[in-house]
């Protein structure tokens, strides 16, 4: 395990828990006070079977290059941070000429208080190999292709999602705390979520590309209300032009 962050060590403590001989390597003295740790990356690595890269995007890289010269064609290197299909084709690139396996694992939801119970995307030449051991450790894993960055570009794809429901709700909150009825919209919110369902996609869909036209004043309207109560409408101006341009016919279908 390489990295022993929040999420690394809880990875390996349940790896651990599961059965498995887990050794690992984080520069700072103090991380996964309780899992075994080498003395360098690269000690971590010589003998592992599976070698998990659990740290920061930007240093993942770097994390690569010092330990790729003890890899060997028997093992497999998982990249388990979370970045873009371009650093996970990058990294692809810097670990096969050694021989071993590349797995491009895409988290999909906090690691902690889940663990190794967290579910997994995961592609590249290593990706059956990667379902196959930590998924019978414990991990759902679902296998999405056989190249780097597929897994990346799904994590990335539900990422818009889920980051424009929590601005839409921040900004509405915000909004809402400002005009004294915070806890009425926290519960109008609720209602929607605790409902959610493909039905209720298919409304916010078609629904937008039908009524785009009026709905293009309600969130111009909207705007400017935000705008009178000192929130800035970063969500509200987004809307107004998607809205705009299915208005006009310019979206994709």
């Amino acid at each position: 395990m390489l990295g022993l962050g929040e999420a690394g060590a809880a990875l390996a403590a349940d790896l651990l828990d599961a059965g498995a001989r887990v050794i690992g390597f984080d520069p700072r003295a103090g991380a996964g006070k309780a899992i075994p740790r080498a003395d360098s990356a690269a000690a971590a690595v010589a003998d592992a079977d599976v070698v998990l890269s659990v740290n920061a995007a930007e240093v993942a890289a770097g994390v690569a290059r010092s330990v790729v010269e003890s890899l060997s064609a028997e093992q497999l290197y998982a990249d388990l941070n979370s970045a873009g299909a371009p650093l996970k084709r990058e990294l692809a690139e810097l670990i096969e000429p050694s021989g071993a396996l590349f797995a491009d694992v895409a988290l999909m939801a906090p690691v902690p208080g889940r663990g190794l119970r967290t579910p997994a995307l995961v592609s590249g030449s290593g990706a059956e190999r990667f379902a196959g051991t930590i998924g019978a450790l414990g991990m759902p894993v679902e296998v999405v292709g056989a190249e780097p960055g597929q897994a990346a570009v799904r994590k990335l794809l539900r990422s818009v999602f889920m980051k424009g429901i929590a601005a839409a709700a921040i900004e509405a909150l915000s909004a809402a705390a400002a005009a004294g009825c915070e806890d009425w919209l926290r519960e109008e919110i609720a209602g929607v979520l605790d409902g959610a369902d493909a039905a209720l996609l298919e409304r916010l869909e078609t629904g937008s590309r039908k009524h785009a036209a009026r709905r293009v004043h309600e969130v111009q309207d909207a705007s400017a209300l935000l705008r009178e109560l000192g929130i800035e409408p970063r969500v509200s101006e987004a809307s107004e032009g998607w809205l705009t341009q299915l208005r006009d016919g310019g979206a994709t279908p």
